[in-house]
């Protein structure tokens, strides 16, 4: 599963599908500094085990 997040952290899009995710930005003129695509399923684990939750997101940006 993936999110599709704007550059003010709010989730956007969220698909099984990253190019539908993708789609989703260009169909709303997301330029690709302007957005960042996460792995969802990837981030949980992350989470569960990181309490230093910063709401900081510039290491997934594209």
């Amino acid at each position: 599963m993936y999110g599709l997040y704007d550059k003010e952290g709010i989730l956007r899009f969220v698909d099984s599908d990253k190019d539908a995710c993708i789609a989703y930005a260009e169909l709303f003129e997301l330029g690709s500094t302007n957005y960042c695509l996460m792995d969802l399923d990837n981030d949980t684990k992350k989470v569960k085990s990181n309490t230093n939750l910063d709401q900081s997101q510039g290491v997934y940006n594209n």
